[in-house]
């Protein structure tokens, strides 16, 4: 008897606590039997995305070549970092709008993250740098308008987007490659990441079999295109090695000084296609000079494969960025900014 007592009791209590609740969600706005009434907890900032950003004209006897790049911009007052992404493809491509998942998770840790174009071949060396330094020039250039610190930009790539990226970190003081617009800005870098990048176009393939090594020997394969340029009327073509001080002109470990911004390596143990060794060797050259250089060799992952869209990859690159650009500051509008978004 005492227990059927008890347990009316609770029911009772129970009924109480379930109808208080549901009559304080009846009085919402907009609310009616049946519906279903959730609170969302306001953990997250919003982003916005800026598409088809001319950031470079190339001018051309008959033509002019508009270079892209795509912006995520934290929709915040906050004085942001900024890091420009490069994409890799084997200097015949640069698709600019992938890897999303790194540039969002970086957006979403407060920099604007801008994803940038550049020229490749049959365009030739020095022409990608020129490209990857005038989008640097445009962040600076426009740098109040999506409430960049031009003091803190940073660069990322992978493959040859990371090539791209150590380029622009060892060449930082070298005025030779600020070429087109926004030319009064600096094109310096404050920080850099590369994921599986290439630092010697001459020996891209060490380590790997012969067939792979013959490959690389030939004047068609692209890092060839890149120093070189195609076969064409008197021109046969030339092999990557056919000048050797040229080849090393064009790759980060000819222009490591001393002097280079924090970077950042990282390199899968199973690549195939840019040897582990590219990475090794970029970061005992580092080292030996005493820079500021982080390597990490992630066990088992291929070239671009799943590996490098995990977790625990991109959480080491965001890390990198805020321990060496640092946190966004604070503004004093944050409300007011999301406030006046579009709906």
């Amino acid at each position: 008897m005492r227990r059927g007592r008890f347990n009316m009791a609770g029911l009772l209590l129970m009924a109480g606590i379930s109808g208080s609740a549901f009559s304080a969600t009846q009085a919402l706005p907009g609310n009616t039997p049946g519906a279903e009434v959730i609170k969302v907890e306001k953990s997250r900032g919003q982003v916005d995305l800026i598409s088809n950003v001319v950031y470079s004209q190339i001018r051309d006897v008959r033509a002019i070549r508009q270079l892209k790049m795509s912006l995520l911009v934290p929709r915040t007052s906050d004085l942001k970092p900024a890091v420009v992404y490069f994409p890799g493809g084997g200097f015949t491509s640069a698709d600019y709008d992938k890897f999303i998942e790194m540039r969002l998770a970086l957006a979403q840790a407060g920099f604007v993250v801008a994803a940038a174009e550049y020229r490749v071949v049959p365009n030739t060396f020095p022409a990608p740098v020129e490209d990857g330094k005038a989008a640097v020039r445009y962040l600076r250039a426009h740098a109040k308008e999506y409430n960049i610190d031009p003091e803190r930009i940073g660069v990322l790539g992978d493959s040859a987007g990371g090539w791209m990226a150590q380029m622009l970190g060892v060449t930082n003081a070298d005025k030779a490659f600020d070429k087109g617009d926004n030319i009064e800005q600096a094109s310096t870098v404050q920080s850099v990441a590369t994921l599986y990048g290439i630092s010697n176009l001459l020996n891209i393939g060490e380590g790997f079999p012969e067939n792979i090594q013959q490959v690389h020997r030939s004047p068609a394969v692209t890092e060839a295109l890149l120093v070189n340029g195609a076969a064409f009327r008197n021109f046969p073509g030339a092999t990557i090695d056919s000048d050797k001080q040229k080849a090393l002109n064009a790759s980060p470990m000819g222009h490591i000084s001393g002097h280079e911004p924090p970077f950042l390596i990282m390199h899968g143990s199973a690549d195939t296609l840019v040897s582990p060794l590219q990475s090794a060797q970029l970061y005992n050259a580092l080292k030996d000079k005493n820079d500021k250089v982080k390597y990490i060799l992630v066990d088992g992952a291929e070239h671009g494969d799943i590996s490098w869209f995990q977790p625990a990859v991109i959480d080491t690159v965001v890390a990198w960025f805020k321990q060496t650009l640092g946190a966004p500051v604070k503004g004093n509008n944050t409300a007011a900014a999301g406030k006046n978004g579009n709906l």
